[in-house]
Order: structure tokens, then C-alpha cells, then sequence
């Protein structure tokens, strides 16, 4: 479809908006709105234009396990979101001054990329192309 132009955000269902709206803001994120809608949502936007939607609504019986990475059985489903960068060395440094685990790093034909959890298990790429 030739009118599709762009991703234009990314949905992540959290347990709590103020533990995930703290994650994001150290990313870099700004608040920009919420809770609103029926779900609620809560809007964080990056300087970039990266936009996501922090949905407030997970269950407090959800187990603490990212299902779709975690679990032997494969379920279908969007499993990460791939921030792309420029510099690799210093996202790494920015992520490990923040106190942020990094879950896995990749090298593969040049591209170099690691991964990192949210407060709810939700996985993030941090992607530097080849």
C-alpha cells in the first residue's frame, strides 16, 4: 500500500504508568498526555519521533515473564520494538549509567545491536546498522 508512510507508534501494555513513564523518560521519552481513551493510554514521545503508547491496563495477574520470549512454546506475536542509533559504544555507556541490564548484544554482518527489558518484561533493540 503505497499510503503507508511510516510507523506510527508503538503500543506497550504496562502494570504501572508511573514505574514505565520513569523507564521511558530515562530513554530520553517526554510525556506528552494521559491517561486517556477507554484503555487508558498513557503518551511518551521521543525527540526523534518515536511515539509510544503506554497501554494501562495489564493485569496485576499477568505473569512476570515476557511470554513471547520467554516461554519454550513460540506464540505468535510482536516481540520487540528495534530503536536504530548511531553510536554504539556510547548507547551502551548511556544504558549501563542508567542501571539498565542489557539482556544480549548481537554482531552479525556488521550490524551491532543489544537488547534491554522494561519494567514489564517488554524488550527493546537498540540497533546500530552495518
Amino acid at each position: 500500500m503505497k499510503q503507508i508512510t511510516r510507523i506510527n507508534h508503538v503500543g506497550l501494555r504496562v502494570r504501572d504508568m508511573d514505574v514505565s513513564r520513569a523507564f521511558y523518560e530515562k530513554l530520553g521519552f517526554e510525556f506528552i498526555a494521559g491517561p486517556v481513551g477507554p484503555e487508558p493510554v498513557a503518551i511518551v514521545e521521543h525527540p526523534s519521533g518515536i511515539n509510544i503508547n503506554l497501554i494501562l491496563n495489564a493485569s496485576s495477574e499477568a505473569p512476570e515473564t515476557n511470554i513471547l520470549m520467554e516461554e519454550t512454546v513460540k506464540y505468535p506475536g510482536y516481540t520487540h520494538i528495534a530503536l536504530e542509533i548511531t553510536d554504539y559504544p556510547s548507547a551502551i555507556s548511556d544504558i549501563n549509567n542508567l542501571g539498565i541490564k542489557i539482556t544480549g548484544q548481537v554482531e552479525y554482518e556488521g550490524a551491532r545491536f543489544f537488547f534491554i527489558r522494561d519494567p514489564d518484561g517488554n524488550v527493546i533493540e537498540f540497533h546500530q546498522p552495518a
